[in-house]
């Protein structure tokens, strides 16, 4: 199965751990401009666009760290969960669009 999404929130992770929180829309439920408005992912996360977005507002992340109180991610958004590099690597931002792909493995046999 593919579908297509557009990519509506990026979000670090604010327990120090080297990962991105990337939700996905589908595009005629997305609205541009409405990432800034609301946070699905609780009051705990910080949006950012790029990895210089990142590393400017990592003091401010950093600063917050105490009143994290618990780990998961909540929202009604397909949310991945991706490495640093991963990130880095697929040069994504919000607003642009995605091919989502699921593919069933053949797992018979021992």
């Amino acid at each position: 199965m593919k579908k297509d999404y557009i990519i509506s929130r990026i979000e670090a992770s604010q327990d120090g751990s080297p990962y991105v929180y990337v939700a996905i829309s589908d595009p005629n439920d997305y609205k541009a401009g409405s990432e800034k408005q609301q946070n699905p992912f609780g009051p705990n996360m910080m949006a950012f666009t790029s990895p210089e977005d990142l590393m400017k507002n990592l003091p401010k992340m950093m600063s917050n760290i105490s009143r994290i109180t618990g780990g998961g991610v909540v929202t009604d958004s397909p949310t991945f969960k991706v490495s640093m590099r991963e990130y880095e690597d697929m040069a994504i931002k919000v607003g642009d669009n995605v091919t989502i792909e699921i593919k069933k493995s053949d797992s018979s046999g021992i």
